[in-house]
């Protein structure tokens, strides 16, 4: 058996296939979900009967108290930890900047950004070689949006996820030398229920001509390239942020 890993974000989109694939893998999964209980222990279900092991679990990631309670259910549950994946994520509604909300920003700042950042840092207590840890590995869930900007739509968001890529960036540098590999994947148009949660059910569409591939990517695609950053594969390779975008 593999190390343990937790999903956040995982009952739907690409933090399900990121999960659905790492328990095929072999790894045992805390799925964390803030809303989607009935997907999440589905999804744990369907994990067991495929032989896997996973364990539903709510928590709010823009609660540290949620945070913490969930790393120490995986310590309970499964024993030491191997892996984290930063997947939770809001967008919310697609407007202007000068239409944006003072509590919508702070709503997309605190998930989007706390909250990861929050997760690291218990990961590496537990996963640290220089904490009697055995190392791991984080892969952060960015988005294409923290280099195009998002205008007219989603700055607010992109903005959350370049501050993900930097977050990356130096967190690998400075615990590269404890065991620990950092990545983010960025994702583009992806088919998930993201877009019109946001408010805009027809972006796929829209978008879509102005990728070079000429269609939209799938969870599955994304959940196997955060695999490969997970795996020893990848043993020489971090504080990249890889696209995952059909060329766009």
């Amino acid at each position: 058996m593999t190390t343990p890993i937790i999903v956040t974000g995982a009952s739907r989109g690409i933090g399900a296939a990121t999960a659905r694939l790492a328990a095929r893998r072999g790894h045992p999964v805390l799925l964390n979900y803030r809303t989607g209980a009935a997907e999440a222990e589905h999804l744990a279900t369907r994990i067991a009967e495929d032989g896997g092991t996973a364990h539903a679990m709510q928590g709010d990631m823009s609660v540290e108290a949620d945070i913490i309670a969930m790393f120490e259910a995986c310590d309970g549950a499964f024993g030491p930890l191997g892996g984290l994946v930063n997947n939770a994520g809001i967008t919310g509604p697609i407007g202007r900047v000068e239409n944006l909300e003072r509590d919508v920003l702070q709503g997309v700042l605190a998930v989007n950004v706390i909250g990861p950042m929050l997760c690291a840092r218990e990961a590496v207590r537990r996963m640290s070689t220089a904490h009697g840890g055995p190392g791991g590995a984080i892969v952060n869930v960015s988005s294409r949006a923290s280099e195009l900007g998002g205008p007219n739509e989603l700055v607010h968001y992109a903005a959350s996820k370049g501050a993900i890529d930097s977050f990356t960036i130096g967190l690998a540098k400075e615990v590269a030398g404890e065991g620990i590999r950092v990545n983010a994947v960025n994702p583009g148009l992806i088919d998930t229920e993201i877009h019109a949660k946001a408010g805009s059910p027809d972006r796929l569409e829209r978008l879509v001509p102005g990728v070079p591939m000429a269609r939209v990517g799938s969870a599955d695609e994304v959940a196997e390239t955060i695999l490969w950053l997970m795996s020893d594969a990848a043993s020489y390779v971090t504080g990249v942020t890889v696209p995952i975008s059909g060329g766009r």
